[in-house]
């Protein structure tokens, strides 16, 4: 394919043609319908078409709106199993496989990045990459020293393509305000611009990946690539071998699928204490498992600052949801600015919302399924259910945004796994506030 398209009117044009292409097939569909034919294959055919079409064009358009698909990608589990197959699979494809840029428009970026004589720092570099992602994609070389190394090439326009989406979005700012009166989303969206400007320096995304690699090298459970080299738009790290978690989760044995389970929470967890960082990009693209059964993790793009670990009242919403305190529970979501001001919510009223969420730490070990977290999406969304009612009273300040997408994104990756794993055991351990007794609630982000 071309470079990615620039203006926010074109992304947007393009953006428009899925709901549109879905809408044009869904009437010729109908009129097959009409005419006699088989009711299953035809909206299997439909089904399979409006996936292609989501892939194409998310995976074409990348910056935000591929963000976009491979946050779906995350949440397909909660899709009910007779819509989901062919958006499984396409939205799986995005999470490494989009359609990658030619070989020229990479050599342009690499020739202003390392210099015109950049081959020279490598022994080999094969122009066919081994993933794509948002905002760049992974070519796999030889380094000058015999390493063999992965390169992450940012798109030519991915700053600009970026910047339209979160404009795009900007845009439906008061939209979202109309459907949840009081809530307040211009602060949420200013912190998404910020970590999604981050992303764009690869500079800040090898200086993450250092201080991860550093804290986890040698570590029994998990193993952080080296940074070999960096620049604005280019990272070059040491290239890593294992199996993708979009394969464990498909074909991986029982064992494979809750070992990956259990790690990926532990890693989430305990990242912010060890590092002072939190992990932002959870889908399964990635992280892997190797074979002496250890987590990869790569793309450091998305990290959350976090120098004081993960905010100690979180732990004790947990702790006090788990053991259905909900009176404390609720004056403490008053206090973190969880309740939009001017709203009022009663302890019975968190407690009905809550209780379909709060399976998960209710026993020492829980099986993540999919038809679980079908349920629990599906009482999410039901516009006249109580829990609805009470969410429009709930506000998510900005703070928490990057730390409940890596909760929601854990959610749908265990579920998608399968996988029963001690998470109880991982809150305990490395959740601040879960286990103390220290009654104290402390601000959002104390």
């Amino acid at each position: 394919m071309s470079d990615i398209p620039r203006k926010s009117s074109t992304r947007t044009r393009r953006l428009a043609s899925i709901p549109l292409g879905i809408a044009g097939r869904a009437a010729v569909g109908y009129g097959k319908k009409l005419a006699g034919g088989d009711r299953g294959e035809i909206n299997a055919e439909l089904s399979a078409k409006a996936a292609d079409q989501l892939f194409k064009v998310l995976g074409e358009l990348k910056g935000g709106a591929m963000k976009f698909g491979q946050a779906l990608s995350v949440m397909e589990a909660a899709i009910p199993d007779e819509y989901a197959e062919p958006y499984r699979e396409a939205l799986t494809k995005l999470q490494a496989a989009a359609p990658p840029l030619p070989a020229k428009s990479v050599h342009r970026v690499l020739d202003q990045q390392l210099g015109t004589k950049w081959r020279e720092r490598f022994v080999s570099f094969d122009d066919t990459p081994t993933a794509s992602a948002s905002i760049g994609q992974v070519h796999r070389a030889v380094w000058a020293d015999g390493r063999d190394v992965a390169v992450k090439v940012q798109y030519p326009g991915a700053d600009e393509a970026l910047r339209a989406d979160l404009k795009t979005l900007s845009r439906f700012a008061s939209m979202m305000a109309s459907m949840m009166p009081g809530t307040d989303v211009k602060p949420v969206l200013a912190e998404l611009t910020e970590r999604m400007e981050e992303e764009l320096d690869y500079r800040i995304e090898a200086s993450n990946q250092r201080a991860f690699a550093k804290e986890f090298d040698g570590d029994s459970d998990f193993a952080i690539p080296k940074v070999v080299a960096s620049a604005p738009k280019v990272v070059v790290t040491e290239w890593m071998t294992a199996t993708p978690l979009s394969t464990i989760i498909s074909k991986g044995t029982v064992e494979q699928r809750n070992r990956a389970g259990e790690l990926f929470a532990l890693f989430a967890f305990s990242s912010p204490t060890r590092v002072g960082l939190l992990h932002c990009d959870p889908h399964p693209g990635n992280f892997m498992l190797r074979d002496d059964g250890r987590l990869g993790v790569i793309d450091f793009g998305a990290c959350a600052p976090l120098p004081k670990g993960l905010p100690f009242a979180l732990g004790r919403m947990v702790r006090l949801a788990s053991e259905e305190r909900f009176d404390e529970l609720t004056q403490l979501l008053y206090d973190n600015n969880f309740v939009i001001p001017g709203r009022k919510v009663t302890d019975r009223e968190i407690d009905e919302y809550l209780r379909p969420f709060t399976d998960p730490i209710k026993t020492e070990s829980f099986h993540f399924t999919r038809s679980w977290l079908q349920k629990v999406a599906g009482t999410a969304a039901d516009f006249n259910g109580s829990q609805f009612k009470t969410a429009r009273s709930l506000n998510l300040p900005p703070e928490y945004l990057m730390i409940f997408r890596v909760l929601l994104g854990g959610v749908g990756i265990g579920a998608q796994l399968d996988a029963e794993a001690p998470y109880m055991r991982i809150l305990a351990d490395w959740l601040p506030g879960f286990t103390e007794d220290d009654e104290r609630a402390l601000p959002a982000g104390g």
